[in-house]
């Protein structure tokens, strides 16, 4: 059986195709509608799989293409992360046999295909009998997540990480080793290994701080067209994937263009510190918010997301402190958005989780020298 699928975003259209071959099904895959056309024409294909928002030529054109160019009853199913009831419907008249809104599970698309194959016996599920209870979703939009690492061999979670990437198709994290001095490289070299669709390493020969590190893996992920959000998150989890994914289903459902996690403590939240830091966080809080002239309870926060546009914008140049870089984001902001339009453009989210990890590399004595950078930056953006 011959399956064309086409999306303009690598990391779905792959992670869709590998999944197909598993099953048993010879997969041509396109990138553009362009190709699909192409594809469809030398090929002739026994299902098309096609996202309808990509550039040039579109889902749409490749419908029309193989209902009224060629007069074709090919099966068609429009998979994309549009939701909205005219789009959907007007697929429908335009001819396609089925219509998948992402996110979607990978096991109801295997359903949803056989079910169009019905003059061929169904082909079985490839998952392994151990992974049964394991969802893996195809995400609605592509995620690039940087995170940042110093010497974090012994630290490093790297079954969470493996778990997360194969449970959500769509996702990229490239972790960014900081010139560290022991095994971290090699354990995330190791980690990348086979997966490199989804986890990537950028090595930073040199220590150059959380700030550079971070800076670095967003503009590498920012090249990369294929991501619609880019977001980090800090190497020990102390922010889980189940919070920064809710960070960005906000970002994918409204017209923010960050969204930022929030420590507030309150009731349902598992948000655990340690008692001397929570005190200097607090007046440290306070600076922030006079300097920035914006009512953020928690600029500090390690798990940010943001559109690629923002990502590009913020962090095209050097910020001048190692520590307070997140500080620097929001009125790097405010000076190219403007300060009245900035406001709405910002989202501050509540984690449910957060705990604080042993072996952090901010000391006490970091966060007293954290006063005086404060004060350097509001000189430098004034």
């Amino acid at each position: 059986m011959k399956i064309l699928a086409a999306d303009d975003q690598p990391l779905i259209l792959k992670s869709i195709s590998n999944k197909l071959q598993s099953s048993g099904y010879e997969v041509f895959c396109a990138g553009n509608g362009k190709d699909a056309i192409r594809l469809y024409d030398e090929h002739q294909p026994d299902l098309v799989i096609t996202d309808l928002g990509m550039p040039v030529v579109t889902g749409v054109e490749v419908i029309h293409h193989i209902r009224n160019v060629k007069k074709q009853d090919t099966p068609i199913i429009v998979m994309s992360g549009r939701e909205d009831e005219d789009t959907i419907v007007n697929a429908f008249k335009m001819g396609v046999d089925d219509y998948i809104e992402k996110p979607v599970g990978v096991k109801e698309v295997q359903v949803r295909i056989q079910r169009l194959f019905k003059h061929a016996p169904l082909l079985p599920f490839t998952e392994a009998v151990a992974d049964n209870h394991v969802t893996r979703t195809i995400q609605k939009k592509c995620i690039g997540v940087v995170i940042p690492c110093y010497n974090e061999e012994r630290r490093l979670l790297t079954k969470e990480f493996s778990d997360f990437v194969y449970s959500n198709l769509g996702y990229h994290l490239c972790f960014v080793n900081d010139g560290s001095k022991d095994n971290t490289l090699a354990v995330l070299e190791s980690l990348s290994r086979g997966h490199e669709d989804s986890i990537s390493v950028y090595n930073c020969p040199v220590n150059g701080g959380k700030a550079e590190a971070v800076r670095q893996g967003m503009l590498h992920l920012a090249k990369d067209e294929q991501f619609d959000y880019i977001g980090y998150l800090d190497a020990d989890l102390s922010t889980d994937f189940k919070d920064f994914d809710e960070l960005v289903k906000t970002i994918e459902s409204s017209s923010f263009k960050i969204v930022s996690g929030s420590r507030i403590s309150r009731m349902g939240a598992n948000i655990t510190k340690n008692s001397a830091r929570e005190i200097i966080s607090k007046a440290i809080n306070m600076l922030i918010r006079r300097i920035l002239g914006m009512s953020f309870q928690d600029t500090q926060c390690g798990a940010k997301v943001m559109t690629r546009e923002v990502a590009e914008n913020v962090f095209n140049k050097k910020f001048i402190t190692r520590w307070l870089f997140d500080v620097e984001i929001f009125l790097r902001m405010k000076k190219y958005y403007g300060e009245k339009d900035v406001q709405d453009l910002i989202c501050e989210q509540p984690l449910k989780r957060w705990i604080h990890a042993d072996g952090s590399k901010l000391s006490m004595k970091d966060s007293l020298k954290i006063v005086s950078q404060l004060g350097h930056i509001a000189i430098h953006y004034r």
